[in-house]
C-alpha cells in the first residue's frame, strides 16, 4: 500500500499552552487508524491539523503528497454533533457538496443515491435532521463526507454521544462501509474497546504536553471478540501506556 498521510516533527501551541508537540505518524492508503488518549492529550487538534481546520506551530502534514494548508475535498471530518444543515433534508444535506461544486443535477442525484442507499437511509431521504435519531444523524454526516469524494475520513468522537446499542450498530456498520470502500480513516475515541475493536492500529497519546506515545498493530481477525482473551490482553497492555502510575500502584 502507498503512504496518504504523513505527519512531521508537528508542534501545535496555544499560546503559552503547547496542546501537541513533536508528533510523528505515517498512515497507508486504506488504513483504519485510531487515536486515543485522556482529555487535553491534543487528538482532536491533530485531526483539526489533518483537516486543515488549524494549522501547525511547526512541522509540516502530507495528505497524497501534497502539503496541508487548508481545507480541502479530499479529507472529510465527521464530528460527534453531526454538523448538519438543519434547513436541508437528507438528501439535501448529502448533495451539498457535490452541488458546491457545480456539478450537474443528474450527477448529484446519482451520487446522493449510492451514499443514501450505502448508509441505508433511501426510507428517510426526506426527514430533516431534527426527525432524526441520533444513529441516523451520524449516518447523514458520514454519507455527506463520502459523497463529497473524500479519500481521508477523519472522525472525531463520532459515536461517543450515542447510546450503547446505536453506537455498537454503527461501529459494524462503519467497518462494513470501510471494506467496501477502501478509505482511509482516522478515528480520535476516548474508548480503548471501542479503538481495538475498529483500527489496524491504535495510537496512543499522553498529555502535558501532547504528544504520541505508541502505536500498535492490531492483528485480531475481524469480526473481533471483545471477550476472548488475546483482546483483553491488548486491552491490558494499552491501558498500561494510558496510565502506567495506576498499574504500577495496582
Amino acid at each position: 500500500m502507498a503512504e496518504i498521510i504523513r505527519v512531521e516533527r508537528v508542534t501545535k501551541q496555544f499560546g503559552a499552552f503547547t496542546a501537541l508537540e513533536g508528533a510523528e505518524l505515517r498512515v497507508e492508503e486504506g488504513e483504519f487508524i485510531c487515536l486515543i488518549g485522556p482529555s487535553g492529550c491534543g487528538k482532536s487538534t491533530l485531526l483539526r491539523i489533518l483537516a486543515g481546520f488549524e494549522q501547525a506551530s511547526a512541522g509540516y502534514v502530507f495528505v497524497g503528497g501534497r502539503e496541508v494548508v487548508g481545507p480541502g475535498p479530499d479529507r472529510g471530518m465527521v464530528f460527534q454533533d453531526y454538523g448538519l444543515f438543519p434547513w436541508l433534508n437528507v438528501r439535501q444535506n448529502i448533495g451539498f457538496g457535490p452541488s458546491a461544486r457545480g456539478l450537474s443535477k443528474a450527477k448529484i442525484d446519482t451520487i446522493v443515491d449510492r451514499f443514501i442507499d450505502m448508509v441505508g437511509l433511501s426510507a428517510f431521504a426526506d426527514r430533516f435532521p431534527h426527525q432524526l435519531s441520533g444513529g441516523m444523524k451520524q449516518r447523514v454526516a458520514i454519507a455527506r463526507v463520502l459523497a463529497n469524494d473524500a479519500r481521508v475520513v477523519l472522525m472525531d468522537e463520532p459515536f461517543g454521544a450515542l447510546d450503547a446499542m446505536t453506537r455498537e450498530k454503527l461501529q459494524a456498520d462503519l467497518l462494513e462501509l470501510w471494506a467496501r470502500t477502501g478509505l482511509t480513516v482516522i478515528f480520535v475515541t476516548h474508548a480503548i474497546e471501542e479503538a481495538i475493536l475498529l483500527s489496524d492500529r491504535v495510537v496512543a497519546m499522553a498529555a502535558g504536553p501532547g504528544r504520541i506515545i505508541s502505536d500498535t498493530a492490531i492483528t485480531l481477525p475481524r469480526p473481533r471478540d471483545v471477550s476472548s482473551p488475546e483482546f483483553n490482553a491488548l486491552r491490558r497492555s494499552l491501558n498500561a501506556q494510558l496510565h502506567p502510575a495506576e498499574m504500577t500502584h495496582s
